[in-house]
């Protein structure tokens, strides 16, 4: 009964085939299944090409290379570390610091170059930082904090004490710029024990990171 139903409906009179080209049905009127994969192929089709659009964009800037990208700004230049910190060439590792929260934190940088005296040994044929040496750089950053008057440091006092869960996730090579932020975490002004968290950054990725043990004052013998 019903497979003559369904015949009648189709050889009706009543739904004459027409010649007229029927019209494209419009994104709205389409109906979807309901499958991821095609739903992305849809997507791939009907959707604005954004990646493309920033390309664009970027093309058609004309601003040169070398004047899009501001400089680091100055909070403590290098004379200024050279006031705080005891350390000199070739073991001053911080070059400039670019943020500073008395008592808190610090922000520095070391620009690391091919005439640093390290790289001729580690490696003649891959200049690579060696991972001491940032921690040592990222522990005067530390120093620079402690150092300060709101702290209490001083700098005929001061000393690396000690470092805990060191991670390098990344070599550090001639050309990079590290970027070393030290948090202080706890301070005993009784015993001048300092405790802080560091992490260490080229282009915005985690390089090397750790917790550090800072000694001053009297601790120092």
């Amino acid at each position: 009964m019903a497979s003559s139903s369904l015949t009648h409906s189709i050889i009706s009179p009543q739904s004459p085939i027409s010649n007229q080209t029927p019209e494209t049905p419009s994104i709205n009127q389409l109906r979807i299944p309901k499958s991821p994969v095609f739903s992305t192929q849809l997507k791939t089709i009907f959707t604005p090409n954004c990646a493309s659009s920033a390309i664009d964009t970027i093309s058609t800037d004309d601003t040169p290379i070398e004047l899009k990208y501001p400089a680091f700004p100055t909070v403590v230049d290098i004379n200024q570390i050279r006031d705080i910190l005891p350390h000199r060439f070739p073991f001053l590792l911080v070059d400039r610091v670019i943020e500073y929260n008395p008592g808190v934190s610090a922000v520095g940088i070391k620009n690391v170059t091919i005439n640093d005296n390290f790289f001729p040994g580690h490696f003649p044929d891959r200049p690579i930082m060696p991972g001491v040496l940032m921690v040592e750089a990222m522990a005067q950053v530390g120093g620079v904090v402690m150092l300060q008057p709101e702290v209490g440091g001083s700098r005929e006092n001061f000393v690396f004490a000690g470092v805990d869960k060191v991670r390098f996730r990344k070599p550090v090579v001639a050309g990079d710029t590290l970027v070393m932020r030290m948090t202080l975490t706890k301070l005993q002004k009784r015993f001048g024990i300092a405790k802080m968290d560091g992490k260490a950054y080229v282009g915005g990725e985690v390089v090397c990171e750790g917790e550090f043990i800072l000694a001053m004052g009297n601790t120092v013998n």
